[in-house]
């Protein structure tokens, strides 16, 4: 059970419109200090995870029942819904909103309410039919395990990415470690351990006539955070799903 109002009512909302932009099936994880949103994209080339701790809810109520088999610390409580249907629920602006709460009766519940109680005194009630169990639910991340890791404010990677054709579908990130480079050796990138390069298909009719364009970048001035251990990493995704995230946000 949980309840919430105001900016994080506003907040909230933000974040299930973006994870909408990723996924179609929303999976509500419950801990006892937090709760988890994730979602997973029908081709498993884009993941994303929102976690609200408990204080962030005017009420977050766990029953102790629900650990009655686990851990409380490893497995979750859990259910999955639609994001369609939690975006119909949360149609109603939030300035209209007085609170909105949240419950599933117990752990084998097959639906998940939501109850809106408006400014003018109405109150709405939506019940959403859990589907069957998503694969976002058994997705394993050993985040540990990652050789890189960086931290960006959206205005700045918004800058970066404004290099790049609006077009542009997918992009690769090549990372390396800055105290990789010889040192007296002028290659024109000094201590820019991150490239990021617009990725077209090679094996396209018009690959030589398009434009590639290549970004090379100081951790140390764009990022809030950067690690990376080791031989260079490189990947290639989807740029409309990395615009989808941090638009919202």
């Amino acid at each position: 059970e949980l309840s919430m109002s105001g900016g994080a009512l506003r907040t909230f909302s933000r974040c299930v419109t973006c994870l909408a932009r990723i996924g179609s099936d929303l999976v509500f994880q419950a801990y006892p200090d937090k709760l988890e949103l994730h979602t997973l994209n029908s081709s498993r080339s884009a993941f994303a995870s929102v976690s609200l701790t408990r204080d962030f809810f005017d009420h977050f109520h766990l029953p102790a029942d629900a650990y009655a088999d686990a851990a409380p610390s490893s497995t979750p409580l859990q259910c999955s819904v639609l994001l369609k249907s939690v975006l119909a629920v949360l149609r109603t602006p939030t300035s209209a909103i007085d609170r909105l709460n949240a419950s599933l009766p117990n752990p084998q519940a097959s639906k998940l309410e939501f109850v809106i109680h408006c400014v003018s005194g109405r109150k709405k009630t939506h019940r959403i039919s859990c589907s069957a169990e998503s694969d976002v639910q058994t997705l394993a991340l050993d985040r540990n395990g990652f050789p890189s890791r960086l931290a960006i404010r959206p205005r700045d990677l918004t800058r970066l990415l404004s290099n790049f054709q609006s077009s542009l579908q997918e992009l690769t990130v090549i990372a390396t470690e800055p105290a990789a480079r010889l040192p007296g050796v002028d290659d024109g990138t000094g201590g820019k351990a991150v490239e990021l390069l617009s990725y077209i298909d090679p094996t396209k009719d018009d690959y030589d006539s398009r434009l590639h364009t290549q970004l090379w970048i100081d951790p140390a001035e764009e990022f809030l955070e950067y690690e990376h251990a080791g031989d260079p990493v490189d990947v290639t995704f989807g740029v409309k799903e990395l615009k989808g995230i941090f638009n919202i946000l």
